[in-house]
């Protein structure tokens, strides 16, 4: 069975498109893995956020970012809409659209990010911002 997935569109666009059909998953005796593609990867993150905290609301003109949560505690915004992440869920946002991840655990929560495309962290617009970095 394949991990729960969220689009933020009803129809998935191109670009998610070609990356969820790369993602192989293999069932074993012991369980299962996942393998993401990484040859078009920028980078991969694990990021962790502090309960309370949350990353900017912000969004890339070069890079569509894709998530894995690794623990409960997460809330998203991706475009208009906030929900709260399940541990396994997967996010695939796309170039241009705002985001922001907020920990509303008790304690750190994690997701890895896979970067598609390339840029830097300089590819970052700060929409809003709790520690004063609008851009």
């Amino acid at each position: 069975m394949k991990a729960e997935t969220k689009s933020l569109f009803k129809k998935k666009n191109p670009a998610e498109a070609k990356f969820r059909k790369k993602i192989e998953e293999d069932v074993r005796p012991w369980g299962k893995y996942r393998s993401y593609p990484h040859k078009q990867a920028g980078s991969i993150k694990i990021i962790t956020v502090k309960p309370g905290s949350a990353l900017s609301l912000q969004y890339h003109h070069k890079r569509s970012e894709f998530w894995v949560v690794l623990d409960s505690g997460l809330e998203i915004t991706l475009g208009q809409r906030t929900w709260k992440l399940k541990k396994g869920e997967e996010i695939f946002i796309p170039k241009k659209t705002p985001h922001r991840l907020r920990c509303i655990g008790r304690g750190p929560a994690r997701v890895m990010e896979i970067w598609i495309g390339r840029s830097g962290e300089g590819d970052i617009v700060r929409v809003k911002d709790d520690y004063g970095r609008v851009t």
